[in-house]
């Protein structure tokens, strides 16, 4: 066989289960939560700010 063939019998009769009521459904809310984030950093607002544009620039030299 070359390259892509496949033999059409093996595509026959394929059975797809599948959930038309949707009770195994994935639930998007199942681990919600709640809280905040919080770190400390040494740096200034000025050197976090001049890492950013770095950071950008190198990006937009990509």
């Amino acid at each position: 066989m070359g390259f892509g063939s496949y033999d059409e019998s093996e595509q026959q009769n394929q059975d797809v289960n599948t959930d038309e009521d949707g009770s195994e459904g994935v639930s998007v809310h199942e681990n919600e939560h709640e809280g905040e984030v919080t770190f400390e950093t040494d740096a200034a607002t000025d050197e976090l700010m001049d890492q950013l544009a770095e950071i950008k620039d190198d990006a937009d030299e990509e």
